[in-house]
């Protein structure tokens, strides 16, 4: 399907094409990304990551490989536990790789700790999952206004105030709410207009949105 819609959108913005890898196995492995590029029509990614740590000792010398040979531009791990955080924050001070996916929210802040510094020091793009903890945030908010202090923000939704919260987190590189509701995804492209709470303010938002 994402082959068929970057191919008619032909003369658009060419796209930032990401995928990863998960299976144990050399073979395995590179074969689920040559899978992957033949159905985005493709012969280049932009980032291939480790999905959830899996085999990622066998893995990351095959991406290694294919980021030296300019098959993909950026390699990179993922894990959604926050229990995989230490031995995530030993592969970006050990291995050098150049992106990290982890979950981060207002309400889910274990990162802060110590992953999100490591990836500032190596410099390590960060992108966050789960930034509305799968609906979580919404329902501890539902009915309730947006505080003051979202209009200094230029925040007109819940969804806005969230997604500010982790972009301004000066480590962050993007978000991804993964939402397949046009709406939704309108909404949230909101988020990237306007001011960005500063230190005081993010502080502030931190202690508010505490669910």
């Amino acid at each position: 399907m994402t082959g068929d819609l970057l191919a008619d959108l032909r003369g658009a913005p060419r796209a930032f094409l990401a995928t990863k890898i998960w299976t144990r196995g050399r073979a395995e492995g590179e074969a689920q990304a040559r899978e992957s590029m033949r159905r985005m029509r493709t012969d280049r990614l932009d980032l291939l990551q480790i999905h959830n740590l899996l085999d990622w000792q066998v893995h990351l010398p095959t991406l290694r490989a294919m980021k030296a040979a300019g098959t993909i531009r950026y390699l990179g791990i993922t894990h959604y536990a926050p229990s995989s955080f230490d031995e995530m924050e030993r592969i970006l001070r050990r291995e050098g790789v150049d992106f990290v996916q982890l979950p981060y929210s207002a309400a889910t802040r274990e990162a802060e700790a110590r992953l999100l510094p490591a990836a500032a020091e190596t410099g390590t793009a960060v992108l966050v999952m789960r930034p509305f903890e799968e609906g979580a945030l919404f329902r501890a908010v539902e009915g309730k206004p947006l505080p003051p202090w979202a209009t200094e923000l230029a925040c007109t939704s819940w969804s806005q105030v969230f997604l500010k919260f982790i972009l301004a987190q000066p480590a962050v590189t993007a978000v991804l709410p993964a939402t397949a509701n046009p709406r939704h995804l309108a909404d949230n492209v909101g988020a990237g207009t306007g001011p960005m709470p500063d230190a005081a303010l993010r502080k502030r938002m931190a202690t508010e949105l505490r669910f």
